[in-house]
């Protein structure tokens, strides 16, 4: 797996800004594959920051209905990335 496809997209909510100011913390949505030490090295190389720790969860997808049909929304993996020092990654 390469590093392009082990970060699908960066996850920007309110919250996710908040942590960036203030802790340095940023979030992405990542292959349910991936582990800590290829989300690290693919922020590294692609946004060109050092990283200093990752966390990462899992998120189960939620039942869904559309009238008489069920079904489920997708499964996802979420890592929180903390940068050292001033790092700073600009997402726009």
């Amino acid at each position: 797996m390469n590093d392009y496809n082990v970060i699908v997209r960066p996850l920007v909510t309110e919250q996710g800004m908040h942590f960036a100011n203030t802790k340095g913390a940023y979030s992405f949505e990542v292959n349910k594959k991936a582990n800590k030490i290829q989300i690290k090295g693919a922020v590294e190389k692609v946004y060109g920051v050092k990283v200093d720790k990752v966390r990462t969860a899992m998120h189960k997808g939620k039942p869904r209905r559309r009238g008489r049909t069920a079904g489920m929304t997708k499964s996802w993996k979420k890592a929180v990335v903390y940068l050292k020092g001033d790092g700073h990654i600009d997402l726009f």
